[in-house]
């Protein structure tokens, strides 16, 4: 201990180095080198004998040291030396190197095989060099007396290119390595890939990373497993399910590589999120059959699956075999679970389950409080969803984007606006960044508002902000478009979606099929629903109800009862709302027996009939004048205790009233205030009409009277005729208005020239003088932004 301190005393009493000789930059750099050189002071301390020439140092001679050849075998003393300059010396940290010293202290590095150190220098050299890319351009073109890269420099920057966010440049290098016969490495190439898939999940991407693999074998590069599941996932991001299962075969027959479980689990999971649950038995199967065992993600790949279709029984199944199989059930799997039944409504369920798995101790994480709450705003229940918000706050779950995403999801979802806005500004305040996510959430909201000119600003907002807009951004503007009876532009910006790199899925697609059976053109929409199916873009069972619902709404329920069988050709399961749209179109023909034949089918398949059912068949039996059946039907309910609701009642009541039986009506309508379920403005309109008929006044009056004391007046037609009027007229003097015409016209003017960049131009101009434009070409220009998406992967 003593000598320690005698030591320590000794060494704070050296006198500081003396100050360095008068020396010209040549023997500045010379007496620097030859220190770095020097193995003591460049392992143990060479800031200590570097500092005194601290204030001599400028970047050019920093750069001349860096690229010294003497010190081309001392990486170590290099990179000591770049890291000291950086913080102490007059070269500023967020500046890029020039391409001689860079290049040099590269060469050092990677001849040493210091790639982990290259890649760092690499990875920071590209940040700072953005948006001008000296490297990149030297990379694919180099010009004396720079040294042409080597293979090894090649396969380090596209890995480094891929790290800092840059695949499409990375791709770039790949494309020169193949020009030049130089084979990347099995790392570099699956490196590329994954960051092509991961960055821009497009059609585009998928073709170019097949295009990019295609390369490497011709080049020699034989792909491992991982490529494959690269590609796998590439196509199961865009659901082209056909391709990856294509893929799973070709990897085997004609590469000689065994898919693994992550090869069966992402295709699995992809089936799931489709509810093909015939495609999947199958898949397992053929897993099996490969020796392959089901791991845990598997398992819970398929609880999944039968939680999001709402077959939790089954997903209870999985867990059994799971736990039988020595796998026992996580925090996903509870997780999986816990949404299943929020989605069915059984909030009290889903928090049994959140306690159960405390009991485990498993603690639930942030998804397990996100999916409650958001099942909490789903069951009018929001005071509950707030609460957990506290709850996570108090034990410490951090709330994230999702959190927040959901509570501004529900706001907008209230027609709440300016509360989602605020929400939106708190959210930034608190250190979180609005994702894509939030403002297509802003964006849907305000458009459902009417409020196209704030769609539209949050829009560009997004854009201003760097962030991407995808699939959902895509398909509001389309949604926009149908609502607006505008199809021929909505099925123009379809066409060019595809060529701007969006995923155009069965959503895209399904918008135009119902807006073009809105419309009344059932030809054009069974023409879109086919241009789908030739995509290879495969219907999911939201999809297929809307086209069976366009179909029973257009009297040709025979058609859609195909299409019902085509789905299950296709391993979909249908729903409540595929049975139930079906049942409504026989009613909606008149043809009320085969409703019945129909739904006596079903139930013999499963199929448990809801209250809209019920709903559906009275209805049916009303309007076809079968009012004693329809009495009968609605006893049978009454005495099996099934739930009814203020339509069940209120469509035999105006029955009844229609065909004069009052007093019978009457006695519904106290029924129905027992079980507080009304009476309502329907009731009230019904009973009172039928009593007018009836020469009864005086009750009528009376009756009028009762609601008028209950503040449940009914809507006097002519007032609603009027404030229809006034607000046409009020959008007529808008339109009249000179200055947002010619705005108007001349904004859209541009845009179908293609010219989006002077029509924003414009319209920035002429807002900022207070003049505004009306909501088509809000719709235009909003489309034009879609239109205006560049594409990540951009030509080699």
């Amino acid at each position: 201990m003593a000598t320690t301190t005698t030591t320590a005393t000794a060494t704070a009493a050296e006198p500081p180095p003396p100050p360095p000789p008068s020396l010209n930059s040549t023997q500045l750099i010379s007496t620097i080198t030859d220190i770095l050189k020097n193995p003591t002071t460049a392992t143990s301390a060479p800031c200590a004998a570097l500092s005194p020439y601290l204030p001599h140092l400028t970047p050019p001679i920093i750069h001349s040291i860096l690229s010294s050849p003497t010190l081309h075998h001392h990486p170590s003393a290099l990179l000591s030396f770049l890291n000291w300059a950086s913080s102490n010396s007059a070269l500023k940290p967020s500046t890029p190197l020039p391409l001689p010293p860079l290049l040099s202290l590269l060469s050092s590095l990677i001849s040493h095989h210091k790639f982990d150190d290259a890649k760092s220098i690499l990875q920071s050299q590209i940040q700072y060099e953005h948006p001008h890319h000296h490297l990149h351009r030297h990379l694919l073109h180099p010009s004396p007396p720079l040294p042409p890269p080597s293979k090894t420099l090649l396969n380090t920057c596209i890995f480094a290119y891929c790290r800092s966010g840059w695949p499409h440049l990375a791709a770039q290098i790949f494309k020169k390595m193949k020009r030049h016969k130089l084979p990347p490495r099995l790392l570099t190439l699956n490196t590329l890939l994954s960051s092509l898939v991961k960055k821009d999940p497009s059609s585009r991407s998928t073709r170019f990373c097949n295009e990019l693999f295609n390369d490497a074998v011709k080049l020699g590069i034989a792909p491992n497993v991982v490529t494959f599941n690269i590609l796998i996932s590439g196509y199961c991001l865009e659901y082209k399910l056909k391709d990856a299962l294509e893929l799973l075969k070709t990897m085997e027959v004609d590469f000689k590589c065994k898919p693994d479980n992550a090869s069966y689990n992402t295709i699995l999971g992809a089936m799931c999120k489709k509810g093909r649950l015939h495609d999947i038995r199958d898949l397992l199967l053929d897993m099996k059959s490969k020796g392959l065992l089901p791991n845990r993600n598997t398992y819970n790949i398929l609880v999944d699956g039968y939680c999001k279709i709402g077959w939790l029984k089954d997903a209870a199944k999985i867990v059994e075999l799971m736990t039988q199989d020595n796998l026992l059930p996580d925090v996903w799997t509870y997780n999986m679970l816990i949404n299943g039944l929020c989605k069915t409504g059984r909030i009290d369920e889903a928090f049994k389950l959140r306690d159960e798995m405390e009991g485990l101790k498993l603690s639930p994480d942030a998804i397990t409080y996100n999916t409650l709450i958001n099942g909490c705003f789903e069951a009018k229940r929001g005071s509950l969803a707030f609460e957990l918000v506290d709850e996570m706050r108090d034990k410490g779950v951090k709330l994230n984007e999702v959190t927040h995403n959901i509570m501004i999801k529900w706001c907008c979802k209230e027609g709440k606006m300016k509360e989602a806005s605020e929400m939106v500004e708190r959210m930034e305040e608190t250190g979180f960044s609005p994702d894509c996510i939030t403002y297509n959430t802003l964006i849907s909201g305000f458009c459902k508002a009417g409020d196209l000119a704030e769609a539209f600003k949050t829009m560009n907002r997004m854009g201003g902000k760097g962030l991407k807009m995808d699939t959902v951004t895509l398909n509001t503007a389309l949604h926009n478009l149908c609502r607006e009876k505008k199809l021929s532009e909505a099925y123009e910006l379809l066409s060019f979606a595809n060529k701007r790199g969006y995923i155009v899925d069965e959503v895209s697609y399904g918008t135009l099929v119902v807006g073009y059976f809105k419309d009344e053109k059932s030809e054009r929409a069974m023409k879109i629903w086919d241009e789908m199916k030739e995509k290879d873009i495969i219907p999911s069972i939201i999809t297929y109800n809307s086209l069976i619902g366009g179909l029973c709404k257009l009297g040709k329920t025979d058609v859609a009862i195909t299409k019902l069988n085509e789905l299950l050709e296709n391993g979909l399961v249908p729903d409540e709302t595929t049975y139930n749209t079906i049942i409504h179109g026989y009613c909606w023909e008149g043809n009320v027996e085969k409703a019945f034949q129909f739904h006596n089918k079903m139930v013999e398949k499963s199929f448990k009939p809801d209250i809209y059912t019920c709903n559906i068949l009275l209805r049916g039996l009303c309007c076809g004048g079968m009012i004693e059946k329809a009495i009968k039907l609605f006893d049978t309910w009454v005495s099996k205790g099934k739930n009814l609701d203020a339509v069940t009642y209120n469509t035999l009541i105006t029955a009844l009233c229609k065909e004069g039986r009052l007093e019978e009506a009457l006695g519904l309508v106290d029924d129905m205030a027992e079980k507080k379920l009304g009476p309502d403005n329907y009731t009230f309109n019904s009973i009172i009409g039928a009593l007018n008929d009836a020469g009864r006044t005086k009750e009528a009056e009376e009756l009028l009277s009762i609601m008028s004391e209950r503040n449940k007046l009914i809507q006097n037609p002519m007032v609603k005729i009027e404030d229809e009027r006034s607000v046409v007229g009020s959008e007529g003097s808008d339109e009249s208005d000179s200055n947002t015409v010619a705005c108007s016209e001349q904004i859209t003017e541009l845009c179908g020239e293609g010219r989006y960049k002077d029509a924003m131009h414009i319209f920035t101009e002429q807002t900022e003088k207070g003049v505004s434009v009306n909501k088509s070409t809000y719709i235009t220009l909003m489309n034009g932004l879609i239109k205006r998406r560049k594409s990540i992967l951009k030509p080699v």
